[in-house]
């Protein structure tokens, strides 16, 4: 399975893609940064985000995109370019036909260090340990779209395992219910 991890971002978006080699191993394939400029306008900043986005899709063929979940208490102005971002993500892997996995940020930490709470650092250095990096890929969004890739092959697959298990469930409990 190959997974696109997309950290969003209007002026950084990371974006890294992971393969699985065997049971529990992973590989980078590639990983980078899409940049866009400050000073353009919205629509044309999230034109450029798109048309990259739809090389690396085009490039790398993933068979899956994960996404960072959109979630800020603090800052509504940068939830709302983070927001934006993520939505290019969503239509394009829609129109691309590919399944989505949306992750959020505690998920993901916890998924690749075993701690929901870790900080940007501690992420970065799983990250290079479990992929077998040399060092920790720069800037930081590279590192953490890579850490979505990584949080959703090892959680993507029992998390809809999980969901099919309860949606039979649900469904039996009705039949039994009507049957009664």
């Amino acid at each position: 399975m190959r997974v696109l991890g997309v950290d969003p971002g209007l002026t950084r978006c990371g974006i890294g893609i992971v393969e699985s080699v065997g049971h529990r191993e992973l590989k980078m394939v590639d990983c980078g940064v899409i940049r866009t400029d400050v000073d353009a306008s919205l629509e044309l900043r999230l034109l450029e985000l798109n048309n990259e986005l739809e090389l690396w899709i085009s490039k790398f063929q993933p068979d899956v995109i994960a996404i960072e979940r959109v979630f800020s208490q603090l800052n509504v102005r940068t939830a709302m370019a983070t927001g934006q971002a993520a939505g290019v993500a969503l239509v394009l892997a829609a129109k691309s036909g590919l399944p989505i996995a949306l992750h959020t940020p505690s998920e993901v930490k916890a998924a690749v260090s075993g701690s929901g709470r870790a900080d940007k650092k501690q992420v970065a250095l799983m990250v290079t340990k479990i992929l077998g990096l040399a060092s920790a890929p720069k800037p930081v969004d590279t590192t953490d779209a890579l850490a979505l890739a990584i949080c959703h092959h090892w959680r993507g697959n029992s998390s809809k395992r999980i969901a099919s298990a309860a949606a039979k469930e649900r469904q039996r409990l009705k039949v039994l219910k009507k049957n009664s």
